[in-house]
């Protein structure tokens, strides 16, 4: 392993100076303060966007917010559908805010961000459902968004990297067509059993009590960690699949699960491109303004949809 790189190091280090409380041991809405504001702050400024839109749209159990990122006014556009992360818990449309705005300009697609009700209040299946509903909405009001129905991809980190591959794994079975996934340091498997989850105990990053609180959070029983639709590690069958691109983290207790799942797309048939940046650490993709590895993962996202959506 290469060392922790030093724009991270330095980030552990203040935490620790600080003496900074773990989301695991905060309360659920000091967890979503704090969780917000971190992202906020390590963000940057936000891109200015040709248009910011607003909405909702309705879901399994009543409305759900629904913002959309429109780069131009050409119409119509490739689209992105970003599921935010925050292990199934934390976060809202705010929380992917900045990575959304940064890849609508820099890979000129429009992006689309929908809420989902959260655990531990809406526990599983309740993302799920929620997510693949908002991708049906986007299909049916490609016209009225201004979204070209057949270059649509989606995409998430952490949380909403699970999500993301696991509404691909339901579109692939409802055969609603998707272009290419965006998976970011993804969940892929409830209790899995790696090296870099086992080998993560560091109180001032993300580690495996951070994933077992959010596992914890979001199952209503442990024996529902087999299902696909929460482990999409465990599907029986990965072809069929649109093309991916996996970002993983060198020091981050997902990073092999994600990097399994990408050689099990592989050996289906699936093209996938995965990159593991190294010194970097879980969360990384969303500190473009304190990261510079950060500002690279965005590069190569855009890069990627707009070789993918834009063909």
């Amino acid at each position: 392993m290469v060392p922790l790189d030093p724009q991270v190091a330095a980030m552990r280090a203040e935490r620790m100076a600080r003496g900074a409380t773990p989301l695991y041991e905060m309360t659920l809405a000091q967890a979503r303060a704090a969780d917000l504001a971190d992202i906020r702050a390590a963000g940057g400024d936000p891109e200015p966007v040709f248009e910011v839109t607003d909405a909702t749209f309705p879901g399994p159990a009543g409305e759900l917010p629904v913002r959309l990122y429109r780069p131009s006014a050409d119409r119509p556009l490739p689209t992105l559908v970003y599921f935010f992360g925050g292990g199934w818990t934390l976060g809202g449309i705010d929380t992917s805010d900045g990575v959304c705005r940064a890849l609508a300009n820099a890979a000129g697609c429009l992006v689309v961000t929908p809420g989902y009700r959260l655990a531990p209040e809406h526990p599983f299946p309740a993302a799920t459902d929620d997510c693949l509903t908002a991708l049906g909405w986007v299909a049916e009001n490609a016209d009225a968004l201004g979204a070209d129905p057949a270059r649509v991809a989606v995409g998430g980190d952490s949380a909403g990297g699970n999500l993301a591959a696991v509404v691909a794994l339901q579109a692939r079975d409802r055969g609603l067509p998707l272009a290419a996934q965006l998976l970011v340091y993804p969940n892929t498997c409830y209790r899995a059993d790696t090296e870099s989850l086992r080998d993560n105990d560091d109180r001032w990053m993300f580690n495996h009590h951070s994933v077992d609180w959010y596992w914890r959070n979001y199952l209503p029983d442990p024996e529902a960690g087999r299902d696909p639709r929460v482990s999409p590690l465990l599907a029986p069958d990965l072809s069929g699949l649109p093309p991916a691109l996996v970002i993983t983290a060198e020091y981050d207790p997902l990073r092999d699960e994600g990097e399994r799942y990408a050689e099990r797309m592989r050996a289906a048939g699936v093209a996938v491109e995965l990159t593991r940046y190294d010194g970097m650490a879980h969360g990384f993709f969303t500190m473009s303004g304190s990261l510079a590895d950060a500002r690279r993962a965005l590069d190569q996202a855009a890069r990627y949809l707009r070789e993918t959506l834009w063909r």
